[in-house]
């Protein structure tokens, strides 16, 4: 096991465009790439996948084997069992669905130096807003 990580500026605002070619440049060699269910992942993973000319699976909550994985459907009332023939799997987790990994484990870290130029979107800011109103939730 090893951790891949790519520090450079262009990746800082996890813009989709820059990180999702990124992923897709890794994953040569790779039977399987993964990521959370979150904002970053639903917009990144996609990309890779499209990039890759393979089909995402979205949101599995089960993984029966190598190629074939749980997920729920129809806002959950139901859980499909789909089957993937691409040699690559691309595929969004939903997080609740599995046990927290235990402490104590260890993977070599690995630094990638590749550099996917961004032509097209720019990170403008980020705001944070305020309100002197109470907090109702």
């Amino acid at each position: 096991s090893k951790v891949r990580v790519a520090d450079n500026a262009v990746y800082a605002h996890q813009l989709a465009e820059p990180m999702g070619a990124l992923l897709a440049e890794l994953a040569d060699g790779y039977s399987h790439v993964l990521a959370a269910a979150t904002t970053t992942g639903k917009n990144v993973l996609p990309r890779v996948a499209a990039l890759k000319d393979v089909s995402q699976l979205s949101e599995i909550v089960e993984v029966v084997d190598a190629d074939t994985f749980k997920r729920p459907i129809y806002a959950g009332n139901a859980i499909a069992t789909v089957q993937s023939a691409d040699s690559l799997k691309v595929i969004t987790v939903r997080s609740t669905g599995f046990d927290a990994v235990g402490e104590g484990n260890s993977a070599a870290i690995e630094s990638v130096d590749t550099v996917v130029e961004n032509r097209q979107s720019a990170f403008v800011k980020q705001e944070l807003a305020q309100s002197d109103r109470p907090e109702l939730a």
